[in-house]
């Protein structure tokens, strides 16, 4: 990629005002209905919010919470942050009223940006910015972004990043990482407030990269953006991956995707079968995978061509290191399954911290929940989170390997697979269903005859419950456990 050397130490701001004389008229991020965002106006119009959230009473240190939709709002929200030094902490534009309470509390920000309070300063559309064009002192807000997590327990928590918001020879290598190129496009289908698609977004901008951002993932949409800007990278999750792919043959494979050399997968768990066919389709050497978590203490990384000799694996680490141990702590041999342990290396400050919630530590190592396995070689292969294991009659289902079965079934849209009290077995194994839109419905003996061929009689589901509505977000994200609560205590 092109050298950026020359930002090296330069706070995000004026990493901007920098693309802004060098860039000026050129696209920095176009949305779906065609309006665009220039590097000079993104820089005009951040400096002006910049001062307006300083009139509101927001300064450095100062968390913005971010309520906005993908949207130019959203990104010149988060510049506008870092320009006075405070920290863009995003969530969902469509949170419920009492979980946006929840995070207002933790985070007690200066401003809201995307929906009005009652309880702080806020700024909306519909909110006058006035025109002030002043320079602002150069400062590093402490910490780059905030995002939100509820994790399996549904409690949000914030995790506070460890770096300020300057650019240095990290952020260059994890934008190479990423595929993103000075000049060239990125395809953003995913909610920014979601912690991959904000570090790709972000990324990309600011090595002066152009953004082409989808205000909702949609399947073809996602097709057309790619080929009419001959995009040379795009964020996705396997959720999306499915729906693309489930489009008619007709449709998805008249989209000339020839431009893209990276396609990055992320966020959950990705099945084989769909892995495979993106292979196909796209090529190995196109097609990459990320596993990590917010706090950022380690990832690894794993391109089509190494998957195809480690199927299942999500890769060796990038950054950082990961052992996997019992539940006595000691670390395993390859093979066998236990939790994921990851730390940072090469840093003496934490990535991360949280508020509103303890991390989970031993010896400078921290579990975010996830089980796996290591091989021979030192790929890490994941199982699912410990939190949705279900115990049934001793023996441990994960839920994701159930889930990839059923979407397997043309039939299926989506699926999440939780567990619900059993007086023989402990648990049972519960398929709550999304069918796709199809002439004839997806009846239950069909799909039962489906998963006889996919699964060991024990991981079948002994119920189904079928849902008009998607069962995860754009980012790919389930709360089994929200949807477990739901059935044990319906209303």
């Amino acid at each position: 990629m092109g050298s950026n050397t020359d930002l090296d130490g330069m706070t995000f701001s004026a990493v901007f005002h920098t693309h802004a004389e060098a860039r000026g008229d050129r696209p920095a991020v176009t949305l779906d209905d065609g309006q665009v965002l220039s590097f000079a106006d993104l820089n005009i119009r951040a400096t002006c919010m910049a001062h307006h959230m300083i009139e509101l009473g927001a300064g450095n240190g100062s968390f913005i919470t971010i309520a906005a939709p993908n949207s130019f709002q959203f990104v010149i929200a988060c510049l506008a942050a870092w320009r006075i030094g405070a920290i863009p902490q995003p969530v969902s534009s469509r949170l419920p009223a009492a979980e946006l309470d929840a995070i207002v509390e933790l985070a007690d920000p200066a401003v809201v940006v995307g929906t009005e309070r009652d309880d702080r300063p806020f700024i909306t559309e519909a909110t006058t910015i006035p025109p002030k064009y002043d320079p602002l002192p150069d400062v590093a807000s402490p910490s780059w972004k905030a995002p939100t997590s509820g994790g399996s327990t549904g409690r949000p928590k914030l995790i506070v990043a460890g770096d300020p918001a300057i650019y240095g020879e990290g952020l260059e290598r994890r934008a190479e990482m990423i595929g993103a190129e000075p000049g060239e496009t990125m395809v953003m289908p995913g909610p920014l407030y979601h912690n991959g698609p904000f570090i790709w977004m972000w990324g990309a901008l600011l090595v002066g990269g152009h953004i082409a951002l989808l205000h909702r993932f949609d399947a073809e949409k996602t097709l057309e953006t790619i080929e009419r800007t001959t995009a040379t990278s795009v964020y996705l999750v396997p959720t999306m991956m499915q729906r693309m792919w489930k489009l008619p043959d007709d449709i998805k494979f008249s989209y000339d995707l020839s431009s893209m050399r990276k396609a990055f997968h992320l966020a959950e768990p990705c099945p084989k079968w769909l892995k495979e066919a993106w292979i196909d389709w796209i090529g190995p050497e196109n097609l990459w995978e990320l596993y990590g978590g917010t706090e950022g203490q380690a990832a690894t990384t794993i391109s089509g061509v190494e998957w195809l000799e480690h199927p299942g694996s999500v890769g060796r680490p990038a950054a950082g290191a990961m052992k996997v141990c019992g539940e006595d702590g000691d670390d395993l041999p390859p093979g066998e399954v236990g939790e994921v342990w990851m730390r940072p290396v090469g840093r003496d400050t934490p990535t991360y911290r949280y508020i509103g919630a303890e991390a989970e530590t031993r010896d400078g190592w921290d579990c975010l929940g996830d089980i796996g396995w290591i091989d021979e070689d030192g790929f890490l292969y994941l199982a699912d989170r410990r939190a949705d294991m279900i115990l049934v009659g001793g023996a441990n289902v994960f839920p994701a390997e159930v889930e990839a079965a059923i979407n397997l079934h043309p039939g299926v849209a989506s699926s999440a697979v939780i567990g619900l009290p059993d007086d023989e077995k402990g648990n049972r194994i519960h398929a709550i269903v999304q069918p796709t839109t199809r002439p004839d419905p997806l009846a239950e003996n069909e799909l039962v005859s489906h998963l006889a061929e996919h699964l060991v009689a024990y991981k079948l589901p002994r119920s189904f419950e079928f849902v008009e509505e998607p069962l995860r977000d754009d980012a790919g994200k389930v709360r089994r456990a929200e949807l477990r609560n739901k059935r044990l205590n319906p209303t």
